[in-house]
């Protein structure tokens, strides 16, 4: 993940460097390998930057492509970039990095606001167009990658997390009434572009925002998801086999579109087993795998070592585990939660945390099974749902 972050000015001044920098220092860890900032006229942007794909400084951001007009920040993925590259290189665009950033560059520069229409991937970006004077910005389909911004009559801010937001020190903190009745009733969801702060929103998955510096916007939906009728005459089966294959398509391009190692959360659990499974049968050679464990309580086991254990030798994986005192969890809560971008009551979420603090050490990537029950209906009331 990477960090970014920016400001637009509808009041004819310009934007605070120290404002800028403030949100920058809390977005540090998101991207603790490099760090940029742009800043002409009514816009700054500022960027953190996670190397994962073209690791070499030419692919720092804010990139600038001065042919074009156009400054990008952005925050994902394109996993389908090569194959755009070479598209928009037909066109007769010349590249100047080897990432799937300057990517979205041009797909901006030939479709305009319907450029994440082509964009397959996790993302949260912001292109400024210095010929037009406008800011333009977008959100992966399922909003895996989070957009908060906070907008009034002087300006406009966004970055990746609220915390970056609250740190300008300028924004509306007052509950959000009908967001703290989603929060209570949703199990802690907050549908965009609410949040529990009233002045702090996100921009909604499948959505962009395109903002003049007058202070006029539009925002617009790009992609619904639609249901597709069953195809007549296929059996179980079939169906198990074709959700295999998509399966297998989706984990293949995620494993190699990246260029440092990836590594993947192995609970143990059908999900992420499953996740280690196809990796292997894709021909993932030399999977690192990694599982957290906590002490047991009389009520409860506190880690499921013996599963991923399991899964670990079957799959030949390079395998560590965590195993993590209680006295640690208590004493790291403060810190966890002072890192949510929004209240999460999951029991698991500080679990993730010290995890991701240990395999960070290890790997830049990791792969996990979060959202399968979302895809699958896995959750329990689904079945009451339906």
């Amino acid at each position: 993940m990477c960090g970014i972050c920016g400001e637009l000015r509808f009041d004819g001044g310009q934007p605070d460097r120290d404002t800028l920098t403030g949100m920058m220092t809390r977005l540090e860890r998101r991207g603790p390998d490099a760090a940029g900032q742009f800043a002409a006229g009514p816009v700054a942007l500022g960027h953190r930057r996670l190397s994962v794909i073209d690791l070499s400084a030419r692919s720092n951001q804010p990139l600038v492509d001065d042919e074009l007009g156009l400054v990008l920040v952005f925050n994902g993925t394109i996993y389908n970039y090569p194959e755009l590259r070479e598209q928009l290189a037909a066109r007769g665009y010349h590249f100047f990095t080897g990432g799937d950033s300057e990517v979205i560059l041009k797909a901006y520069a030939e479709w305009g606001e319907d450029c994440p229409q082509h964009l397959h991937g996790m993302f949260a970006f912001a292109v400024w167009d210095t010929r037009r004077q406008t800011l333009f910005m977008a959100r992966d389909r399922f909003g895996i990658k989070p957009l908060y911004y906070s907008l009034n009559r002087h300006y406009l801010r966004f970055a990746s997390t609220s915390q970056a937001l609250l740190a300008t020190g300028d924004l509306d903190s007052a509950i959000d009434p009908v967001a703290l009745h989603h929060h209570l009733t949703l199990h802690a969801v907050v549908p965009a572009p609410r949040t529990l702060l009233r002045g702090l929103r996100k921009l909604p998955p499948a959505h962009s925002m395109l903002i003049h510096d007058d202070g006029s916007n539009t925002v617009k939906r790009y992609w619904q998801l639609r249901p597709r009728a069953p195809e007549a005459g296929m059996s179980e089966w079939e169906w198990i086999e074709a959700v295999h294959e998509a399966l297998i398509r989706s984990v293949e391009r995620r494993r190699t579109i990246a260029d440092v190692p990836v590594g993947i959360l192995l609970s143990g659990g059908l999900d992420s087993s499953l996740l280690v499974a196809l990796l292997a049968e894709a021909g993932g050679g030399d999977l690192h795998t990694f599982s957290v464990g906590f002490e047991d309580q009389p009520e409860e086991r506190g880690n499921e070592f013996e599963f991923s254990d399991m899964v670990a030798e079957l799959y030949a994986t390079k395998h560590q585990r965590f195993s993590i005192p209680n006295r640690e969890v208590l004493a790291r809560l403060p810190e966890a939660v002072d890192n949510m971008a929004e209240p999460m009551v999951g029991q698991d979420a500080v679990a993730f945390y010290l995890l991701g603090e240990r395999v960070s050490q290890a790997v830049k990537v990791v792969q996990s099974g979060q959202g399968a029950d979302e895809v699958f209906a896995g959750y329990f009331w689904y079945p009451q749902m339906h």
